[in-house]
């Protein structure tokens, strides 16, 4: 009998999309699931005993800024095999997939093609490195995302369809930090994913939950460009851009997708978002149209929330690029609570991190950095999300099954992309030729510990986690050496 590199032995294996939940025995041979059997003896050079633990399918990520080795590290530890960068997007997308390759990755990445970034190079001259630093530290500024000539238009419209015809994901739209940018712009956009067969990842133009320019506003947006064009409208973190409209926003979609739209959405598990502080909907006198003021943003870099309207407009004016945290909904509050879990029980959505970059001092932490320091800085959605959702809404408040919550952070992220690129067809799966991104965990401790205050500390659970077969975390420790992270990325195709 062939002797297999790893077999993970007497595991709970949970596969969602086959429903498959048994007691089984998982080999692993050249980063791919070689068998899984419930009574044959698998040998292998390697074998771990996985009693009592689940083996499922590794967790992907659809929404992950923090594209460093040391954001990814904290991530393996929530469960996350794949972390993809598709709101924002890049560009050149070329040049962030070398930049990711050439410094090694823990995790499995990729990119959409930035619409924001196509703006910033064309209107102001913004040099593009491959990493997220431009875009974040430009997003404040108004000049990129006013409205602009039809030709200037074009051309923002032209430049991201050379990304796609790169390989590029998708295209990644944050129109909720350029409000003002052209409407026609965007239905062009979403005319060009649907030519190229691919989504576009929006954040939706408005998210207030007063008229003018509500989350109802915003949604209808999505929607209509999704009838006009036919295109796959992939709506970002549902949950921060609807906030108290939840209920009637994910009506809408309901209601679009049994017309036959092809419209998908994400949350992530918290009441509290993230952002640079000088974003358009941040502005002291736009506060109230999204329910919260001042004292409600926590400033990262001096850890303290904002007194009154006067000290936020003048840390606006310093450094726009400053991250906050905004806490729109208050998760200890039953009302609040109930809207993010109806969000989590609306079908087929996915989970996404929207993980921000950790910051040290003012700088974004990068290298090789481990362990992060405490005191670096992030929102806790960044290391805890996967986590809390299988901790606290499926074990603790039962809001979805176990089965359920491991298809929204494995199958259904995997299959908003198939259709881009064949590779996530092989993840989101535990079948025997399918790629072995693998989590071992208990379902009895899995629980995030992140919190606003410390946002470094790892989710407990997680006793074994691979990529393409290789261990990120090895019995509960991470192996620090292990880059095993692959590009995933789209065909290179003309148009």
């Amino acid at each position: 009998m062939e002797q297999y590199e790893l077999v993970l032995r007497n595991g709970r294996v949970m596969d969602p999309e086959t429903g498959r939940d048994e007691l089984c025995s998982v080999a692993i041979n050249n980063g791919k699931i070689a068998a899984i059997e419930t009574t044959a003896h698998l040998p292998g050079r390697e074998v771990f005993d996985v009693g009592g633990l689940v083996i499922a399918p590794g967790f992907i990520d659809l929404h992950m800024h923090g594209q460093s080795i040391p954001s990814m590290r904290l991530q393996v530890f929530d469960g996350v095999t794949t972390a993809l960068e598709l709101e924002a997007g890049n560009l050149p997308v070329g040049l962030a997939y070398e930049v990711s390759a050439r410094e090694g990755r823990p995790l499995n990445y990729g990119y959409s093609a930035s619409w924001a970034l196509a703006r910033m190079h064309l209107l102001d001259g913004v040099q593009p490195d491959g990493t997220f630093h431009p875009l974040l530290n430009h997003i404040g500024s108004p000049s990129w995302s006013r409205l602009i000539p039809p030709e200037q238009s074009s051309r923002v419209v032209a430049l991201v369809e050379r990304e796609l015809q790169d390989g590029a994901l998708g295209i990644g739209l944050l129109l909720g930090y350029g409000p003002q940018s052209n409407h026609e712009e965007f239905y062009r956009l979403a005319a060009l994913a649907a030519q190229y067969a691919v989504p576009t990842f929006t954040h939706v133009r408005y998210g207030n939950f007063l008229e003018p320019g509500s989350s109802y506003e915003g949604i209808a947006e999505v929607v209509a460009a999704a009838v006009a064009t036919g295109a796959h409208m992939h709506v970002c973190h549902v949950n921060s851009t609807s906030l108290r409209h939840m209920r009637q926003v994910l009506d809408v979609i309901r209601r679009a997708q049994q017309q036959g739209l092809q419209i998908t959405a994400e949350m992530y598990p918290y009441g509290a978002g993230s952002t640079v502080i000088g974003a358009a909907f941040a502005a002291p006198e736009l506060l109230p149209r999204l329910g919260i003021e001042p004292h409600d943003i926590f400033h990262i870099p001096t850890r303290h929330r904002f007194a009154n309207a006067e000290e936020l407009a003048q840390a606006r004016q310093k450094s726009p690029s400053d991250l906050g945290i905004f806490h729109f909904l208050d998760d200890e509050k039953p009302e609040d609570l109930d809207l993010l879990e109806e969000a989590l029980r609306f079908p087929d959505v996915a989970i996404a991190t929207d993980a921000m970059p950790y910051t040290l001092n003012g700088a974004f932490l990068e290298g090789d950095t481990w362990p992060v320091p405490e005191n670096a800085q992030a929102h806790p959605r960044s290391c805890g999300s996967y986590a809390r959702v299988l901790g606290r809404y499926v074990r603790e408040n039962h809001v979805i099954s176990l089965m359920e919550g491991l298809r929204r952070v494995t199958l259904v992220p995997a299959q908003i992309l198939e259709t881009v690129t064949p590779q996530m067809k092989q993840k989101g799966r535990v079948q025997v030729g399918t790629d072995a991104d693998l989590v071992v965990f208990d379902p009895e401790t899995i629980l995030d510990r992140a919190t606003y205050e410390q946002p470094t500390l790892t989710s407990v659970g997680m006793q074994h986690v691979l990529v393409n077969g290789q261990f990120v975390i090895k019995q509960h420790m991470l192996v620090r050496e292990a880059l095993p992270g692959k590009p995933v990325r789209g065909s290179q195709r003309a148009g």
